[in-house]
């Protein structure tokens, strides 16, 4: 599946939902279907920066692809990198670069999630931008 179609079916799953209570029940769902990172990997340099929840983030490179895991220590929270994980996760660094969050606004979050949740979702995006850049960097040497 391409990294667009990710992005549309995200849309199209949260527009199945009435109001925000119902969409934030999902975000906390998709949180809780998140395998845990193994305890070696919770460590402060895989911490987040910028997010007031704790939010560990790795990847590795496999078959020119990148693999994201992650975990959190807050429900919601784990599951807005849940769904950055599902987006981002098991594309190219090229694709990664080339595509941002749209569904972010398009499904209204951008809205609904306070500042502080709302600049760790984008610390985590940049992260995982920065990760897509060192690989990128690391499959052109």
């Amino acid at each position: 599946m391409t990294i667009s179609e990710v992005q549309n079916r995200i849309i199209r799953e949260f527009s199945l939902f009435e109001d925000w209570t119902e969409k934030y029940k999902h975000i906390i769902k998709l949180g809780s279907k998140l395998p845990s990172i193994d305890e070696a990997d919770r460590v402060d340099e895989n911490l987040v920066k910028g997010c007031q929840s704790r939010v560990w983030l790795t990847a590795e490179l496999q078959d020119d692809k990148i693999i994201f895991k992650a975990d959190s220590d807050a429900a919601i929270t784990k599951g807005l990198v849940a769904l950055m994980v599902r987006f981002y996760s098991g594309n190219t660094p090229d694709e990664i670069l080339a595509n941002q969050p749209e569904f972010i606004d398009k499904i209204g979050m951008a809205q609904h999630l306070s500042p502080t949740r709302a600049n760790g979702l984008a610390s985590m995006v940049k992260q995982m931008k920065i990760y897509a850049m060192a690989f990128k960097t690391k499959l052109a040497s």
